[in-house]
């Protein structure tokens, strides 16, 4: 019996959520390159995992990965905010948030499925991650604009401008380590 419930215990467990910084949609024609940034408008068309996003001022050309095979994630005009990376002329959507304010996340935050921080994430053993601690750290660290992009194993992945203005992405280990993976 203690077996049993100790997989009930284990099928019950919630991995920590890492909530991902929301960020204020930009009129299309103002994307930039980018680690964490939105764009609000209508979906003007749908190939496979991709579709334009287009406003009064642009046009725009979103990737949503797996979550969008098939083309069944958005409808032709909708109404979509999109919420991701804006790199080599590609909004990289990581969430999808639709007219009626509902959010849909399109890539897995946390530990790459199958490893063994992963299952530690779904039991609930996973590490406990001080979000405010560490976008603190950042913002001691010289940086301004802090954005938290994504979670992996054992870091955050943070978009925020350094001193010098330029756009950068952070690897930031929930040690407090903080390292720049690149510059936009």
């Amino acid at each position: 019996m203690p077996l049993a419930l100790g997989a009930v215990g284990f099928s019950l467990a919630q991995p920590a959520q890492t909530p991902l910084t929301p960020v204020a949609p930009v009129a299309v024609s103002a994307l930039q390159p980018s680690g964490a940034i939105a764009a609000k408008g209508e979906v003007a068309e749908i190939f496979g995992n991709k579709f334009i996003l287009q406003d009064g001022t642009g046009r725009a050309l979103v990737e949503t990965g797996r979550a969008g095979e098939g083309g069944t994630l958005v409808a032709k005009g909708e109404s979509v905010t999109v919420q991701g990376r804006f790199e080599n002329g590609f909004l990289h959507a990581s969430v999808l948030t639709r007219a009626d304010g509902k959010t849909e996340p399109l890539r897995p935050v946390g530990p790459p499925p199958g490893g063994l921080d992963w299952a530690k994430d779904k039991a609930g053993l996973g590490p406990t991650i001080d979000v405010p601690a560490l976008t603190r750290a950042v913002t001691d660290a010289g940086y301004t604009d802090v954005r938290v992009a994504g979670r992996g194993p054992r870091h955050l992945d943070v978009a925020a401008k350094g001193q010098d203005g330029k756009e950068r992405m952070l690897h930031v280990g929930f040690d407090g380590q903080i390292r720049e993976k690149r510059v936009f």
